[in-house]
């Protein structure tokens, strides 16, 4: 693909984003650097950046041909992958299928507990807020997300759920849950951004339930670098 990268337009906690000579379409350069609690704890998984580029990339190409539409074109180095420049749509959706993190605190579950169905819920993308919250009519009286759009939200992210809980099974990882972005394309698509990797999903052992995700980072357990790298052997073959 003969595309020309441009200046850097965004810089978030674990990735870069830089124009390109395409107007819809930009590059996303991915970090080792490791945040937690919205930023108030920092520091650095090395090797994290290449690991969540390959790896979302080859998710987001998978979930591709499984119909669900990424906003993911081409991977053109460790670090960076072109894809298509969409208006992020401020909702983080959160899907669980196992009590943990802050689903277990709120309602008073044992962490580890299987749902009996899983469950989505929505947090307002804003860091400044500290990501609160919010429920489909708040969405919809600020404007966030019409009733149509929640609808395909939701429909996506059960749709993703399905296929990587399968997909990761077989590779002895249980999906536990995860954080998903959607954005929309300048034709007015919603397609699944942001990134699928140890950052923003909670994969578990089958067999010993051990953390394999930020959760070492974010818990200070350590062994940060090895989970990482354990992920991307079992799912990338590296």
């Amino acid at each position: 693909m003969n595309i020309t990268k441009g200046e850097q337009i965004y810089e978030g906690k674990a990735k870069k984003v830089f124009a390109t000579s395409d107007p819809d379409l930009v590059i996303v350069d991915y970090k080792d650097d490791a945040t937690a609690f919205n930023g108030e704890k920092k520091g650095t998984i090395t090797g994290k950046g290449v690991i969540n580029n390959k790896l979302t990339n080859f998710l987001m190409k998978m979930l591709e041909e499984k119909g669900v539409p990424t906003h993911f074109i081409e991977e053109i180095s460790d670090r960076e992958a072109i894809v298509k420049k969409v208006t992020i749509i401020p909702l983080e959706v959160i899907v669980r299928n196992i009590a943990a993190g802050s689903f277990s605190k709120r309602f008073g579950v044992p962490e580890g507990k299987d749902l009996l169905s899983p469950t989505l819920e929505f947090s307002y993308k804003d860091d400044a807020l500290g990501d609160p919250m919010i429920n489909d009519y708040h969405i919809k009286a600020l404007g966030i997300a019409t009733d149509e759009e929640l609808k395909t939200l939701a429909e996506m992210s059960f749709k993703v759920n399905e296929i990587l809980k399968e997909y990761l099974l077989a590779d002895n990882i249980i999906l536990v849950d995860f954080k998903l972005e959607f954005g929309k394309t300048s034709s007015g698509e919603i397609v699944l951004a942001d990134e699928i990797s140890p950052d923003t999903c909670r994969f578990w052992d089958k067999d010993t339930r051990e953390k394999l995700d930020k959760d070492r980072f974010r818990r200070s357990l350590g062994g940060e670098v090895e989970a990482y790298q354990e992920i991307s052997k079992r799912v990338l073959g590296d």
